[in-house]
């Protein structure tokens, strides 16, 4: 079930980008997203633990006790998974999507989304262009961006993230009118997005697979 703030909107120029996850050799600063290059595959040195040296990375707070076991099982399949540079992906990826959706790029959304998740969100744009609305929102800051499930299944993973943003969101009819929300007054976003990707692939991006309303 896709479940979106129904005033949101964005104003990021951002080219899109979903490589989520992969090791860069140089993990304490991530190489910033970009569309013109996929990060490099180096040779990791071995741990006793690679579960736990990524939790020195992200921190405690940053991995939910329900997904390590999922984690483990995804690092083990795919050796240059990397949950400190996943996160900071997938929060790039919030915004990115949020912004595509909002701004009604639906060739962006099929690239970063599974073609479900792509097909709700453009039904939900088509209902807000056939209502004439528009909108005029940003995303003003994640607050806390958490791991909280991962699975291997069928050498297929799935990495859930609880993304905790405030929004500033305003819906305009088509002549410029504020019908809705303000944009000097955020809203809180509690988010559940999932994202899965085929180990082995050739395609190194991960897509969004499942959208929910944290409880």
């Amino acid at each position: 079930m896709i479940v979106i703030l129904a005033l949101v909107a964005g104003f990021l120029a951002l080219r899109l980008y979903s490589v989520l996850g992969r090791r860069t050799g140089h993990e304490q600063q991530p190489a910033p997203l970009r569309d013109d290059r996929i990060a490099p595959k180096l040779e990791q040195p071995q741990v006793q633990n690679p579960q736990a040296a990524d939790r020195a990375r992200v921190g405690d707070a940053a991995i939910a006790p329900a997904a390590e076991n999922g984690l483990r099982a995804i690092i083990a399949a795919d050796r240059q998974f990397d949950a400190a540079q996943f996160l900071d992906g997938a929060r790039n990826a919030y915004g990115m999507i949020l912004t595509a959706f909002w701004t009604g790029k639906r060739d962006d959304l099929r690239w970063l989304c599974d073609s479900d998740v792509a097909q709700s969100f453009e039904e939900a744009i088509d209902q807000r262009e056939a209502e004439g609305h528009v909108l005029d929102n940003r995303l003003v800051r994640i607050e806390k961006a958490q791991i909280v499930d991962a699975l291997l299944r069928n050498r297929t993973a799935h990495v859930t993230i609880r993304f905790d943003a405030d929004i500033a969101a305003v819906t305009r009819d088509k002549d410029g009118n504020v019908v809705a929300g303000s944009m000097s007054d955020a809203v809180t976003s509690q988010d559940v997005w999932t994202f899965s990707r085929e180990i082995g692939s050739t395609d190194p991006n991960w897509k969004l697979s499942e959208t929910d309303e944290a409880e």
